[in-house]
C-alpha cells in the first residue's frame, strides 16, 4: 500500500521536521515557563516557582517570543477566563524560535469560559430547586458535573430521537395557545427548520402585544430564506416549561436559578458553571502583521456560549449564514497550530479559520457536541471576483470579470485538518457542518471521523478557489435532522452560474472557460468512507465542478451530480444504491468509469441525448435491464454486469474477490482498513458506520429495454417526479407535481406566456396536482379554457394565466 495516499505531507512527515526542529532548537537557549494551580503570578513562572493565569505566562512569554524557543507548559486543573486569550503579531515566534504552548499531561489543563458558581440551592416546589447567582451575571448554558443541561423548554429534550430537528419538536410550539400559559417569555428563543428542511431559523422572543401574540426578532440565519416549517419547532427559555429532570431556567431579572436535577444526582456536592465567553483562544493578526509559529497542544477548550442570533452573514449564493468565531479563532496567522485538543461541547463553532490564513495546522483534534460547525475555513466576499449573495440575485453571466482566480490573498491557503474525531454536530444552529470550506483554497481533510450531524459532514460551499483534499474520511449519521443533502455536500454557485440553466449553458459554450474561472484547481475526494441515509452518500450540487472523486466506499445514499462542468469518478464502490445525475449540462465532460453500482442510474430532469463525456466500463452488480436502461444516452456500452464477491461485506471490507470482472471494467482495489481517525486515544472511542445488508441478486441475461410510454398534453410530454428528483426542482423530497419534459413551443400551451420544458405543475386554480391523475380531474371542471397554473421554474415558483382553446385532458 502506498502509505502517501493517506497522509502525504502530513503526519509522518511532520514527526521527521519536529525532529529536526527540536535538534535545532536544542543548539540555542530556550525560555521554559510554567503555569500552575497554586502559582502566583508575581512568581517568575520556573517549574519550582510556576505562575497562576495564562495571561501572565503569555506577558511573561512575549519577552523572549520571537528571539528564541519558548515553551509553556501548564498544569492540570481548570484555569477560567475572564475574557478571551488573544495572541496577536507581538507572540509570534519564528521557524527555529517557535512558541509553544501545551498541556502538562494531555487532556489534564482545561481552558473554560465559564464561571464556577457556588450555589446554596433550596427546595422550590415538587421535583424543582433554586439558587441565587451573583448580581447581573448572565449565562446561556450550565453544566452539572461537566455535562451540558437542558434550557427549559416545549417539546422536551429526547435524546434517543437524532432525525427529530432539535431532538423534540412540535406543530404547537409557539401557537397562541401555548403562549397563553407563559407570563413572561421575553428573552426565550424560537428554533424552527426551514421550510424545505435546507436548516432552520432562530428567534428572540421580546414580548407579546396587546392580543396576547408573540413578538420576536431574528429568522436571519439561513440564506435562502423561506417560512418556518410548520412541524418542526421548539421554544426554550420558558419558565413555564422547566418540567423534566435536567432542565433549568436562569431569572435574570432576581438572579435566580431554577433546576430540576436528574435521579440521583447529589446537587449540594454537584460541580455547577455557567458560560459567558463564546471564544476562548484568538489569534488575531492580519496579512501584514500576522500571528506566526504559535502551537497550543493538548488542552481541554470547555465552556463557550451558544452564538446562532449573531449568525447574520451570509456567504455566496449558498444555504448558509455565519458568524466568524469559535472556541477558537485564527485569523491573520501564519504556520500556527492547534494539536492534540478535546474542544468539548462549544455553543458555537469549534475551530474558525478566518480570511487570511496560511499553513495552519491542526492535529488529533476531538470536538464534541458543537453548536454550530466543528471546523469552518471562511475567507473574505471582497477577494472573490463578481460576488453574488443571494441565490436568485440579477447575475449577468455573460457579463462577469474572465480574469481566474481572486482578487486578494485575504483567504485561507494550504491549512490542514488531520487525524480528528469531529460529531455531535450542529445541535443548535442546523446549516453546521463537521468541516465547513468556503472561499479557500487547497484546504486538505485527511483521516478525521465526522459522525452524527444536523446537516453534511464536509461541506465545500462554492468553486471558489479548488485545489480541496479530502482523503482518508469516514463520514456518516449525516442529514439527521435537515433534508436534500450529502454527507459531503458542495455547492459552486459561482460567476459563471445561474438558476436559468440556459443562460449558463450559452455563455460556456461560447467560452468554455467560465466554469474554472473560481474553481481553478481540481478538489481531490479519494479513500473516503460515506454514508447517508436521508441524502446522498456523496451530493455535488447547483454547478459543483472540476472534481475527482475515485477509491471512495459509499455505503447507502449513492452519488449525485447535479448540473456542471468535468467531474471525473473512477474506482468508487457505491452499495445498494449508484449514480444519481440530475439536469446535466451538454458537454459537461463529466466521466463515470470502473465503478461498481448495485442498482440502475436514478437520474433527475435529464434531457440531452448524451450523457456526459464518458459513463462505461462499470460493474452492475444486479441485472443487464440496469446496465441496458439508458443505453440511449450513448452510456455503458462496455459495462458488466456480475457478483464483485466481495470479501466480508457484514464487517465492512468491500475487497474485490472477483478479479477476472475487476480486471475487465479496470477497477482496482483500494484500502478496506483505513478510514477515519488513526490517533490511537481517539480510534478507540470513535463509531463505525452501520453495514449495510447486501444479498447480491445476478441475473446476467440480455435486457430487452421497452421503450416508455409517454404521457402527452396537447403537445407537451409529461413526467411524474418523486422523491429525491424533487431535488432538481430545489424543493424538498416530499413535494408533488406533474413535470414538462418536452413541448412545442408553437403548441396551445407553450410559447412566450406558457408553460417550458422543465417546469413542474404543482397547482392549477389553486389546487393541488400530485400526479396525472389530479391533473385530469382538475381540468375536468376548467371552463372556457381558461385556468392559472403554479410551476415551479428554474427552481423559483411562478404563476401562468393560460387561455386554451379546445382544451383536452392529458
Amino acid at each position: 500500500m502506498n502509505e502517501s495516499i493517506f497522509f502525504p505531507g502530513s503526519i509522518r512527515e511532520n514527526f521527521i521536521i519536529g525532529i529536526f526542529l527540536l535538534f535545532q532548537i536544542s543548539a540555542v537557549s530556550a525560555l521554559d515557563i510554567f503555569v500552575a494551580q497554586n502559582g502566583i503570578d508575581a512568581q517568575p513562572g520556573t517549574e519550582k516557582a510556576p505562575l497562576r493565569t495564562l495571561e501572565a505566562a503569555q506577558k511573561l512569554a512575549r519577552t523572549k517570543a520571537g528571539k528564541e524557543p519558548v515553551t509553556v507548559t501548564v498544569g492540570d486543573g481548570v484555569y477560567y477566563l475572564q475574557k478571551p486569550l488573544v495572541l496577536t503579531e507581538q507572540d509570534s515566534g519564528g521557524a527555529e524560535a517557535p512558541v509553544i504552548y501545551r498541556a502538562a499531561h494531555e487532556g489534564k489543563a482545561v481552558i473554560s469560559g465559564g464561571v464556577l458558581l457556588a450555589l446554596k440551592w433550596e427546595p422550590y416546589q415538587k421535583d424543582l430547586f433554586k439558587a441565587k447567582t451573583p448580581a447581573g451575571l448572565q449565562f446561556d448554558q450550565l453544566f452539572v458535573n461537566g455535562v451540558r443541561q437542558i434550557m427549559a423548554r416545549y417539546p422536551n429534550y429526547d435524546p434517543t430521537r437524532t432525525n427529530v430537528p432539535y431532538r423534540g419538536s412540535a406543530e404547537d410550539a409557539i401557537s397562541f395557545e401555548k403562549a397563553a400559559k407563559w407570563k413572561d417569555p421575553a428573552g426565550a428563543y424560537i428554533h424552527a427548520m426551514h421550510e424545505h428542511l435546507w436548516g432552520g431559523y432562530d428567534y428572540e422572543i421580546t414580548g407579546k402585544d396587546a392580543n396576547g401574540n408573540l413578538i420576536y426578532e431574528g429568522g436571519w440565519q439561513n440564506n435562502r430564506p423561506g417560512k418556518m416549517h410548520p412541524k418542526f419547532r421548539m421554544v426554550e427559555n420558558i419558565f413555564e416549561e422547566l418540567d423534566a429532570p435536567g432542565e433549568w431556567y436562569h431569572d435574570r431579572k432576581t438572579d435566580t436559578l431554577y433546576f430540576y436535577p436528574t435521579q440521583g444526582l447529589e446537587l449540594p456536592k454537584a460541580t455547577v458553571e455557567g458560560v459567558r465567553l463564546s471564544s476562548l483562544l484568538e489569534f488575531r493578526g492580519s496579512q501584514k502583521k500576522t500571528v506566526r509559529f504559535v502551537t497550543f497542544d493538548g488542552f481541554v477548550l470547555r465552556h463557550t456560549a451558544r452564538t446562532f442570533m449573531l449568525n447574520k452573514e451570509p456567504l455566496l449564493r449558498s444555504d448558509w449564514t455565519i458568524y466568524r468565531s469559535g472556541a477558537v479563532l485564527f485569523d491573520g496567522t501564519e504556520d500556527c497550530r492547534l494539536l492534540n485538543t478535546f474542544i468539548d461541547q462549544p455553543g458555537g463553532n469549534g475551530v474558525f479559520v478566518n480570511n487570511y490564513n496560511r499553513r495552519v495546522q491542526m492535529s488529533g483534534l476531538h470536538v464534541f457536541d458543537c453548536g454550530a460547525s466543528a471546523i469552518a475555513f471562511v475567507g473574505d466576499p471582497k477577494a472573490v471576483r463578481n460576488p453574488v449573495f443571494n441565490y436568485n440575485a440579477a447575475h449577468d453571466v455573460a457579463a462577469v470579470d474572465k480574469t481566474p482566480g481572486p482578487l486578494t490573498d485575504n483567504y485561507p491557503m494550504e491549512c490542514t485538518l488531520e487525524d480528528s474525531l469531529l460529531h455531535e454536530v450542529g445541535t443548535v444552529e442546523k446549516q453546521g457542518a463537521g468541516v465547513q470550506i468556503s472561499m479557500s483554497r487547497r484546504i486538505a481533510v485527511r483521516n478525521s471521523s465526522i459522525y452524527d450531524t444536523s446537516r453534511s459532514g464536509i461541506n465545500i460551499n462554492e468553486g471558489t478557489w479548488g485545489g480541496h483534499i479530502i482523503e482518508g474520511c469516514d463520514v456518516f449519521n449525516t442529514v439527521q435532522e435537515t433534508g436534500d443533502h450529502g454527507a459531503f455536500n458542495s455547492w459552486a454557485r459561482d460567476r459563471y452560474w445561474s438558476p436559468k440553466i440556459g443562460e449558463v449553458v450559452a455563455a460556456v459554450q461560447k467560452d468554455p472557460s467560465l466554469p474554472f474561472l473560481d474553481a481553478m484547481e481540481p478538489n481531490i475526494i479519494r479513500n473516503n468512507r460515506w454514508r447517508c441515509d436521508r441524502g446522498w452518500d456523496i451530493d455535488l450540487d447547483d454547478g459543483s465542478s472540476n472534481y475527482i472523486i475515485t477509491n471512495n466506499l459509499l455505503l447507502r445514499g449513492g452519488l449525485k451530480l447535479r448540473e456542471g462542468y468535468k467531474r471525473i469518478v473512477t474506482n468508487n464502490i457505491i452499495i445498494k444504491n449508484s449514480l444519481h445525475p440530475h439536469v446535466w449540462f451538454p458537454d459537461s465532460d463529466d466521466v463515470f468509469t470502473h465503478n461498481i453500482v448495485m442498482t440502475a442510474y436514478r437520474p433527475a430532469v435529464m434531457r440531452l441525448t448524451k450523457w456526459g463525456a464518458e459513463i462505461d466500463y462499470n460493474l452492475f452488480a444486479s441485472n443487464d435491464a440496469d446496465r441496458a436502461r439508458y443505453a440511449d444516452k450513448g452510456i455503458d456500452a462496455h459495462s458488466m454486469v456480475g457478483d464483485p464477491e466481495f470479501a466480508d461485506a457484514i464487517s465492512g471490507d468491500f475487497t474485490v474477490k472477483n478479479e477476472t470482472l475487476a480486471r475487465k471494467i479496470g477497477f482496482k482495489n483500494f484500502p478496506m482498513d483505513r478510514f477515519g481517525v488513526q490517533k490511537t486515544s481517539l480510534r478507540g472511542i470513535a463509531k463505525k458506520p452501520e453495514m449495510p445488508q447486501v444479498v447480491m441478486k445476478i441475473d446476467t441475461t440480455p435486457a430487452v429495454i421497452q421503450p416508455k410510454r409517454a404521457v402527452t398534453w396537447m403537445g407537451a410530454v409529461l413526467g411524474e417526479p418523486s422523491g429525491e428528483e424533487m431535488s432538481a426542482f430545489g424543493l424538498s423530497f416530499d413535494s408533488k407535481g406533474v413535470s414538462i419534459e418536452q413541448i412545442d413551443a408553437s403548441s396551445a400551451l407553450g410559447g412566450e406566456q406558457g408553460l417550458r420544458k422543465g417546469d413542474l405543475i404543482q397547482r392549477v386554480n389553486d389546487k393541488p396536482v400530485g400526479d396525472i391523475q389530479d391533473l385530469r380531474k382538475i381540468l375536468e371542471s376548467v371552463k372556457d379554457g381558461k385556468f392559472q397554473l403554479r410551476v415551479t421554474r428554474d427552481q423559483k415558483p411562478t404563476t401562468l394565466e393560460l387561455v386554451v382553446k379546445d382544451l383536452t385532458k392529458p
